[in-house]
C-alpha cells in the first residue's frame, strides 16, 4: 500500500528544500512529523503539509491502513521553472537574477 503527495512550484530553491527532505527520508511518518516541527528552516512547514497530505491520501485509498505503520519510502525535490527578474544597478544598468522554484514529492508506504 503506497500513497503519494506532491507540492509544485514552491518558491524555494531545490538545494535548500533538499536539506529538509533528506532528514525525513526512510523515517516513520510520526517521527518525520516531529522532525519537521522542530527543524528551523523556512521550508519545513511546507514539507510537513506535503507529508500530511500523503498520509491522508493513504487513508483515503484504503480504510484498513494503520497510520502508525506508515513510513516515508520516497522523498525528493526536483527543480521547477525559474522566474527571471531584473534588479536596478548603478549607472542605469540592470542585473538579472532568478527566483527559483521546486517540486516536492513525498511517498509513504505501509511497513510490513
Amino acid at each position: 500500500m503506497e500513497a503519494r503527495a506532491e507540492a509544485r512550484f514552491v518558491r524555494v530553491s531545490a538545494q535548500k528544500a533538499r536539506l529538509v527532505v533528506d532528514m525525513i527520508r526512510g523515517k516513520r511518518a510520526g517521527d518525520a512529523r516531529v522532525i519537521l516541527r522542530t527543524v528551523n528552516k523556512r521550508i519545513a512547514p511546507t514539507v510537513e503539509k506535503v507529508l500530511n497530505s500523503a498520509i491522508a491520501n493513504a487513508g483515503n485509498k484504503n480504510d484498513s491502513v494503520d497510520v502508525d505503520k506508515l513510513m516515508v519510502s520516497e522523498a525528493y525535490v526536483n527543480e521547477g521553472p525559474r522566474q527571471k527578474r531584473v534588479r536596478p544597478a548603478p549607472m542605469g544598468r540592470a542585473y538579472r537574477y532568478q527566483r527559483r522554484t521546486s517540486h516536492i514529492v513525498v511517498t509513504v508506504k505501509e511497513k510490513e
